[in-house]
């Protein structure tokens, strides 16, 4: 009997790759449902909302944008679960978008930008065709107050999990790159144990509370506000009444008679003055802000008794919570509410509603002068004759490595405290006067100095395109090499000139209160014909001089390759060099001079 030759053909076999490629297409796939899906829900909740603004107190709860629907949801705090019992086990692949996106911020979580991409893509790709598999981890330093132990922890899970980063943000956090979802848990427990937290660090929730630097230790402080900074942290940061707002909301406190942490661009700042009747308070402002549509806060006129500073705030956060507009994220800020009714009615508002009794009228705080530079750096006199050294990290770069070191350095000297500062500075308390020597030269040795040169003790940059996914340009690097080429140009400047270098337009580097601030953006490049990383410029901006304060100049025609961007801080010093008159400050003469000589 002759056999037959079964001629069916064979499916190949699977290789990994296909495996991997068949799991990258179902990825996508699933992505794009869900932003079809997500797009459907959107328009049917927008359908007859067309004239609303999502105001919770005028009865309009509807979710009307995708980030509004993801917390209606459930309380984004709930995320932590999650992330303890199942992405951490199951990895980054098992995050959801919403979760991944979306809640994981208001554990102070952000996916990094995928190596490799550069800034020409930024504003084209998916969300996911950004993330990386990693994670940034801010974690809160409310009032920029660390001990040696929260330092050291810090330092380590640095070292030990996150590739040695370590980023002082303007906002007095650390923040850490490279983590790992399956690390996440062991992180918050290292952190919490410690007195720390990543909680609410990021999100449409009360973020960072921003303290003087100096608090409780500065010669002439009116008021220690760190019992006030902790009283808010301790009752409101993570309660649910607080942990679904508009958008975030920022704070600061300074009990320093001028003010030292940015009050004018803060959603609320409380303002050390005293009162010729009610004593040492605060001076209330409300509605500042940056980012693509800058806003000053407005002074209500008030005056603030430090045992009633939670109420108030707590008044202030309320009236963003219902009042706030939430159709619209780039309307969602508190400015936007301010600047709508006015500070008038905010103040009857939160007076009538809120507080239900009247705040008395107080006086202003001091006006800043040249003299008063704000940042601390340098080496000064406490009030218990101890002394505190400031140093300046370029553009707040540091690493794990070097704040162990930094704490040994505390350490040896006695000193048991750092502080970190609203423009990325670093300070060791408590010195004794005849171990100041060594705690300077212990930091010279790392390169934080206590007598930098005036560039590099004026750069501020964001984070970049490094590991952000909404930059366009190089931040930290480029801030670097404005402060070596410059300071060796100009090694006895006589006139600080500030540099904020940005990424994007989202002002993180607050570029629009620098004297020269660099906005990242794709700029034409004029002898290839391509576009190119780049800048906007803003010169002359200023704060801490009352009606006087300004978000500075623009040119508008005017652009700045990110590889000349060096060449032209020189070139327009220079200018200013030559031209300024007598005691002239930088931002005076931007505003002053003919547009050649900035360009």
């Amino acid at each position: 009997m002759s056999s037959t030759t079964d001629t069916t053909p064979t499916a190949p076999s699977r290789t990994p790759a296909d495996d991997a490629a068949a799991a990258e297409a179902e990825e996508r796939r699933r992505h794009r449902e869900e932003a079809r899906l997500i797009r459907t829900r959107e328009a049917a909740a927008r359908r007859d909302t067309v004239n609303k603004d999502g105001q919770w107190a005028l009865g309009d709860r509807t979710p009307l944008n995708p980030n509004e629907e993801m917390k209606a949801a459930g309380d984004p705090l709930a995320v932590r679960s999650r992330i303890e019992t199942m992405y951490s086990k199951w990895g980054f692949w098992s995050i959801p978008p919403g979760d991944l996106r979306g809640r994981f911020r208001w554990w102070g979580l952000y996916t990094q930008r995928r190596p490799g991409i550069d800034g020409g893509k930024t504003a084209i790709l998916e969300p996911h065709e950004l993330d990386d598999e990693y994670f940034m981890l801010r974690v809160r330093s409310d009032g920029g107050q660390l001990s040696l132990e929260q330092a050291r922890t810090i330092g380590t899970i640095s070292r030990d999990l996150a590739r040695d980063t370590a980023d002082v943000s303007d906002r007095q956090n650390i923040q850490l790159h490279w983590i790992r979802i399956e690390d996440v848990p062991d992180i918050f427990n290292r952190v919490e144990s410690v007195g720390l937290l990543s909680e609410e660090a990021c999100g449409d929730v009360p973020r960072v509370v921003l303290g003087s630097p100096v608090a409780g230790v500065a010669k002439n402080e009116l008021i220690d506000p760190t019992p006030q900074i902790r009283e808010i942290v301790d009752r409101y940061i993570g309660d649910p009444e607080f942990s679904n707002l508009p958008r975030k909301f920022k704070t600061a406190f300074t009990g320093m008679p001028v003010p030292d942490i940015l009050h004018e661009v803060q959603d609320i700042a409380f303002c050390a003055v005293e009162h010729p009747e009610l004593g040492i308070g605060y001076d209330l402002w409300v509605g500042g802000g940056l980012s693509v549509n800058p806003f000053l806060g407005h002074r209500l006129g008030v005056f603030v008794k430090p045992e009633i500073a939670h109420e108030v705030w707590k008044g202030v956060i309320s009236i963003f919570r219902d009042y706030g507009y939430r159709r619209l994220r780039t309307r969602a800020r508190l400015k936007f509410l301010v600047k709508e009714w006015g500070p008038e009615k905010f103040l009857q508002v939160l007076q009538d509603e809120y507080l239900h009794y009247e705040l008395p009228k107080g006086p202003a705080p001091q006006l800043s002068t040249p003299a008063e530079r704000g940042d601390h750096v340098g080496i000064h006199e406490q009030k218990d004759g101890n002394y505190y050294v400031g140093v300046a990290p370029v553009a707040g770069r540091i690493s794990g490595t070097t704040l162990l070191k930094i704490a040994d350095i505390a350490e040896a000297a006695g000193s048991n405290r750092i502080r970190l500062t609203p423009l990325q500075k670093i300070l060791v308390l408590d010195v004794p006067e005849n171990k100041v020597n060594d705690v300077v030269n212990g930091l010279r040795a790392l390169e934080l100095d206590s007598s930098p040169g005036e560039f590099h003790r004026n750069v501020i940059a964001c984070t970049g395109i490094e590991y952000c996914k909404l930059a366009i340009v190089e931040t930290k690097v480029t801030a670097r090499e404005v402060v070596k080429k410059l300071d060796e140009i100009f090694p006895t400047l006589d006139s600080p000139i500030t540099v904020h270098v940005n990424g994007c337009p989202n002002s993180c580097a607050r570029v629009q209160i620098a004297d020269i601030g660099f906005k990242g953006q794709m700029v034409l490049d004029e002898e290839s014909g391509e576009q190119v990383p780049g800048f906007q410029v803003h010169l002359g901006g200023r704060l801490g001089r009352g009606d006087d304060n300004d978000f500075g100049r623009k040119i508008r025609a005017h652009k700045v390759k990110a590889d000349g961007m060096p060449e032209y801080v020189e070139r327009v010093t220079k200018n200013y060099l030559a031209t300024r008159e007598d005691g002239e400050q930088f931002a005076d003469w931007a505003f002053r001079v003919e547009e050649e000589l900035i360009k």
